[in-house]
């Protein structure tokens, strides 16, 4: 018999920690369990928070044994644990701007509910980010069914960073833009087995944004603006994360990290009702500036 699963309260779980780990969520429950066994898993930092918010139509995902087994494995191993609901919907931002404001830690790591993360993954982010000094730095989803389909073309979008990320305007229509082809299928998998780093190495590289698993400086999230947009956009929406991100990255530079230990599960969406890109309507509320005659 599964005993009953303490969800906690959001007054005891917030707490100046340097990491909490924010999983949105909605039915999915064996996708869910896959994705906390990760975070379970996880060598550090010791003591990161996560926060699981679920929209779930029927019961809770915790209600099934493999997730509240993986909720015990992460309090065991001294990982608070939040459970929460979130209804009714009002869309992705406004689900992400819920989880952020369960949050007062350092850093906080948005983690897709369909995302495994190979051992060391989340310890080699917070590295990363308190090395480069960003907005924000991911970790690109690979999809393992697409091992053995190479597509050369996409690595030229592949360019390092040589010092600390800059801030970047980043738009559709220009090369910077193009660089998201990387992230598809399992180009960056490719790219990384070609660079045949060292182990324990890792390389920061320009990005136009990452899906499934990026870690902020919750300040500077905040500062610039979050995921508060969300009434502006109603809750037929997708692209939240990439609005938010262009915002982090139009001020404060963001990075995309090799190796990356992220690997979708390529399960169907959940949401299917997305009628409107959200980083369209933020991009149109902030124009690019006109160029400077010469």
């Amino acid at each position: 018999m599964n005993r009953p699963l303490d969800p906690g309260h959001p007054d005891g779980f917030r707490a100046d920690r340097l990491l909490d780990v924010l999983v949105p969520t909605r039915e999915r429950r064996a996708e869910l369990a896959v994705t906390l066994s990760g975070l379970a898993a996880q060598a550090g930092p010791p003591g990161f928070g996560v926060v699981v918010s679920d929209q779930s139509d029927g019961p809770p995902p915790w209600t099934e044994p493999a997730v509240a087994a993986m909720v015990r494995a992460l309090r065991h191993r001294g990982h608070p644990v939040l459970l929460t609901r979130r209804l009714p919907r009002r869309g992705l931002a406004e689900h992400r701007a819920y989880l952020l404001d369960q949050s007062t830690a350092r850093y906080v790591l948005y983690l897709d509910d369909d995302v495994w993360l190979e051992p060391g993954t989340v310890d080699r982010l917070v590295t990363a980010i308190g090395e480069l000094r960003c907005g924000f730095v991911g970790n690109a989803v690979h999809g393992l069914s697409y091992l053995d389909d190479v597509r050369p073309q996409t690595h030229r979008h592949y360019t390092e960073w040589t010092g600390p990320p800059v801030p970047e305007d980043v738009r559709p229509g220009t090369p910077e833009w193009d660089r998201a082809q990387i992230h598809s299928a399992a180009n960056l998998l490719h790219v990384t087995e070609a660079l045949r780093m060292p182990s324990g190495q890792w390389r920061a590289y320009r990005v136009s944004w990452i899906g499934g698993c990026v870690l902020y400086d919750r300040a500077l999230l905040r500062a610039a603006g979050g995921f508060d947009f969300w009434p502006r956009v109603g809750d037929r929406h997708q692209g939240e994360d990439v609005a938010a991100q262009l915002a982090v990255m139009r001020r404060y530079g963001g990075a995309g990290i090799l190796p990356s230990g992220a690997y979708h599960l390529e399960s169907p969406t959940t949401v299917t009702d997305r009628e409107v890109e959200a980083w369209q309507i933020m991009l149109a509320e902030n124009p690019a500036p006109e160029p400077t005659p010469s």
